[in-house]
């Protein structure tokens, strides 16, 4: 239905004292089967001359849009070129030069080869076409965005899945054991106290709202500072996994929040419903007994 060529090459690209060999991949400026896209989604559309560089190749290199670098070929004629770098594009994947490909034509002055053909096919006539490509000696491979997407979700994805659930799973039982941990020692500092004040008249309502008020007042003031250690946490996580195969965007949802807010506020509830149950089993025979 649609088809649109690429150019990859292998280069060395330099900047003063720095370099990095990677590839240049050579596409169409106006192709709708290869766009560049950055983490927030924008396409990044490829100008008629000049570099497209990622964020992470442009920080080694330590370019900015406007500079030039030295493109160094390393294969074929083995040219040399300075080439401007136009803009950058922020991918989480890869360190990749881009350029128009037929000004990467031009540069290696071999008219239209190309690397490889990405196709937008009719899934009805799937079969037919792989059967072709099979017994087509010039294709090296076939790589089919479905089924890489599908790969990743049954290992990756998985995987991630399963130990984040791991590490939810224990962050509830820590943050239970915490409130409820709290609430007990304040119980056990100040039981002889509440068990007075029952004895001079105190009502069971009213000593829980003097332990169980202070232990929710504490809670509401440790919630907003948990999360901001949190978020700090999730940046320093981010960064620390910022290498130049692969960098995931910090991503953070309110929803992600929402539930960690619920989960407190459920293990407070609990934990006040456990110390009130002790509250109403206090001593007041043995705090009568007692000299002060």
């Amino acid at each position: 239905m649609k088809v649109e060529g690429y150019r990859a090459v292998p280069v060395r690209l330099r900047f003063e004292h720095r370099y990095r060999r990677t590839a240049l991949l050579g596409v169409q400026h106006d192709g709708e089967l290869q766009r560049l896209v950055d983490k927030d989604d924008r396409i990044i559309n490829i100008p008629p001359e000049g570099l497209v560089l990622t964020s992470k190749l442009g920080e080694i290199l330590g370019v900015r849009p406007g500079d030039s670098v030295t493109v160094e070929v390393l294969e074929g004629s083995r040219p040399v070129r300075q080439i401007q770098v136009v803009s950058m594009v922020d991918e989480v994947l890869g360190m990749t030069a881009y350029m128009d490909s037929r000004a990467l034509n031009r540069l290696m002055r071999e008219g239209e080869n190309l690397s490889g053909l990405r196709l937008m096919i009719d899934s009805k006539s799937m079969d037919t076409l792989y059967s072709k490509l099979k017994r087509t000696p010039a294709v090296a491979a076939v790589l089919i965005p479905e089924a890489v997407l599908r790969n990743f979700k049954e290992t990756l994805a998985q995987t991630i899945y399963i130990s984040t659930s791991a590490i939810i799973f224990f962050a509830c039982v820590i943050a239970f054991g915490m409130v409820y941990n709290g609430a007990r020692i304040a119980l056990s500092e100040r039981g002889r106290e509440l068990a007075s004040l029952r004895v001079l008249g105190f009502t069971k309502a009213e000593i829980g709202l003097m332990l169980l008020g202070e232990q929710a007042i504490l809670t509401l003031i440790a919630v907003p500072i948990g999360i901001f250690i949190g978020m700090f946490l999730c940046y320093l996580i981010i960064h620390a996994a910022d290498t130049e195969m692969i960098r995931f965007p910090l991503t953070l949802s309110l929803r992600t929040y929402a539930l960690a807010f619920i989960i407190i506020t459920a293990a407070a509830s609990l934990s006040g419903l456990l110390i009130g149950n002790r509250l109403s089993r206090l001593d007041l025979i043995e705090v009568l007994k007692t000299r002060e």
